[in-house]
């Protein structure tokens, strides 16, 4: 008896997950809404921690951490990984770690809400889902040692540099455009 009430119960939380996850699709926010939204969270990060956003800062954070689990000595002479995590410093004190743990979050709680939290791979008609896989794999490596080389990421150069009014974040931005105008060419088969 307990046994078929113990199934019973699993059957019916399987059955509320699996709903959440077949939720009818909901049209998309208003861009022009969401930017507006985005300008007052920017506006928010100057004015009360004095930071900006900025999201790839916490790649060097969880990279020095596993450096640091495996080569305490070695982060301690690198001065980038040092300044992160040398010494008696806890890399996941930085104020970067929870703003994309709320990015994950926030994502996902949106998806669902949405209704576009599901498995898939969105891809072309020519390619394979490996195939998506590898490219999109590739694509991000590339992006973030970009990032690195350009010390921040799309959300830390355009949005808190740009906001500043930084020439260097608007050459960074521009760069970022023209190389995705660029490569798109060449992959464009992928997609169609």
């Amino acid at each position: 008896m307990n046994t078929e009430k113990a199934y019973t119960t699993r059957t019916s939380n399987a059955e509320k997950a699996r709903g959440w996850f077949n939720r009818p699709t909901k049209p998309y926010a208003n861009p022009y809404l969401g930017g507006i939204l985005l300008g007052l969270v920017l506006f928010l990060a100057f004015l009360l921690p004095g930071t900006g956003l900025g999201a790839s800062g916490a790649l060097a954070a969880v990279a020095a951490f596993l450096v640091d689990l495996v080569a305490p000595g070695h982060v301690d002479r690198v001065p980038i990984l040092a300044h992160i995590a040398g010494g008696h410093k806890n890399p996941f004190s930085s104020w970067l770690i929870p703003v994309v743990i709320g990015l994950m979050v926030g994502g996902f709680v949106s998806g669902v809400i949405g209704g576009r939290a599901k498995w898939e791979t969105t891809r072309g008609p020519h390619i394979s889902d490996r195939t998506r896989w590898v490219l999109a794999f590739i694509g991000g490596f590339l992006f973030v040692y970009g990032a690195r080389m350009a010390r921040g990421c799309t959300s830390g150069q355009a949005l808190t540099g740009g906001a500043v009014l930084s020439a260097g974040s608007w050459a960074i931005m521009m760069a970022i455009f023209a190389g995705a105008y660029a490569l798109a060419y060449f992959l464009r088969h992928v997609w169609n």
